[in-house]
This record gives structure tokens, C-alpha cells and sequence, in this order.
């Protein structure tokens, strides 16, 4: 049986080095200089289990540490290039760099919107103009309906992380009911400077395979 195609959108919590794409900043790497979190290998990233326990083939990781969802980085500096929307875009008009549109997207995304305190902006969820971009409610929004555009076909499912504002993780929900996507909250996830642990990494599988399982 053919294996389903997964593309998997994120930040820290979803890189290891040599995994993503080259020039993208990493978090978890093979010299485990990560006190504390017990991540030693790609096997205990909670995507590697993921596909490792559901079959699935991941065609790309295209994950970036620190890097968010709207267009506004640390320090209000612009992170349009890093952001989460201009990624998706880049990978549709490549499509998908030659490989096909993937049969499940994953996106996992927004912890680093809330922790920098990126501007929240209007909760909208359509009509979206480039300038709302640079902030989190709108953007969470806009990454959902352009990934639904882009892919009418495949399974899309956001991540909610633990510890986001709840005007964040509420919007994603908003988002995702109206354009028919999926999304799984998160919750009693464990981790050291707020990044998973192998316990975690596990934990978070656990909890996404059981979207899957539904």
C-alpha cells in the first residue's frame, strides 16, 4: 500500500538537525546541547514517532526555529521571509518542491506569536490584506484558508501548543471550523525552557495520533 504523502509546518519544537531544510534555524540538534530535554536523536522528536507509528512518509519538515506565523519577529523586526505564510507559499508554487501535494498537512504554529507578544490585530477571518499579516489573529486565520485553497484535498490539521494566549488558539479554532480543517489542542505537555522533552515529544504524538485515530 502506498504510503500517505505529510508536510509538517512549525517552529522549534518540530526541527533536528540535518531534517530541515538547509539555512533554517534549529532548536533540537545531533550534539543534544539541550540540557534537560532528553532529545538525543530525531527519533525523539514527537514527528519522527508520529510517522514512524502511523506509516505516514514525511516528504518535507519544513520547520524553522523561532520563526511565526505573521510577519513580525523578535523585537517587531519583520520576519516575512522566516513566517509561516511566506513558507506555505513558497512550497505551493514550487509545488511542493516536485513532490506533489501531500495527502495531510500539519501545521504547528504560533508559539513564538505569543511569546514575543507580536501584535494580536483584528480577529478576522477573511479578506485578508498583506498589511493585517504582521499580526497573529489574522495571520493564524489566513495561513488556514490559504493552505485550504491551495489543497482542497488534503487532511489539514493545526496544532494548538500549550500556554498561547486564548485569543490565539481560540481564532485557530474559529479559523478551522469555517474552513472545514481540523485542529488538536494540546495539554499537560512536558518541557524544559518551555520546549518539549523526550516525555514530551512523546506526549505530543500521542495526543495528534489520536486526531488521527477519530
Amino acid at each position: 500500500m502506498k504510503s500517505e504523502k505529510l508536510l509538517i509546518i512549525g517552529d522549534s519544537y518540530s526541527t533536528f538537525e540535518g531534517y530541515i531544510p538547509e539555512g533554517y534555524a534549529v532548536y533540537y540538534d545531533k550534539a543534544g546541547t539541550r540540557p534537560g530535554t532528553g532529545v538525543r536523536s530525531v527519533e525523539d522528536t514527537w514527528w519522527h514517532i508520529f510517522s514512524r507509528e502511523t506509516g505516514m512518509e514525511i516528504i518535507e519538515n519544513n520547520s524553522w526555529s523561532g520563526s511565526t506565523v505573521c510577519y513580525t519577529g523578535r523585537g517587531g523586526d519583520c520576519s516575512h521571509s522566516s513566517s509561516f505564510i511566506y513558507r506555505l507559499r513558497c512550497l505551493c508554487d514550487s509545488d511542493f518542491r516536485g513532490k506533489g501535494a501531500p495527502d495531510t498537512l500539519i501545521i504547528f504554529g504560533a508559539t513564538n506569536d505569543s511569546w514575543i507578544d507580536a501584535p494580536l490585530g483584528e480577529a478576522k477571518l477573511s479578506g485578508f490584506e498583506e498589511s493585517d499579516l504582521y499580526s497573529v489573529l489574522p495571520a493564524v486565520a489566513d495561513i488556514i484558508y490559504e493552505a485550504k485553497a491551495a489543497l482542497p484535498k488534503t487532511r489539514i490539521v493545526y496544532v494548538i501548543n500549550t500556554g498561547l494566549k486564548p485569543e490565539i488558539s481560540a481564532h485557530v479554532k474559529a479559523a478551522s471550523e469555517l474552513y472545514g480543517t481540523e485542529y488538536v489542542e494540546l495539554s499537560d505537555i512536558d518541557k524544559v525552557s518551555g520546549h518539549p522533552t523526550a516525555l514530551g515529544m512523546r506526549q505530543i504524538a500521542d495526543q495528534v495520533k489520536a486526531r488521527f485515530a477519530k
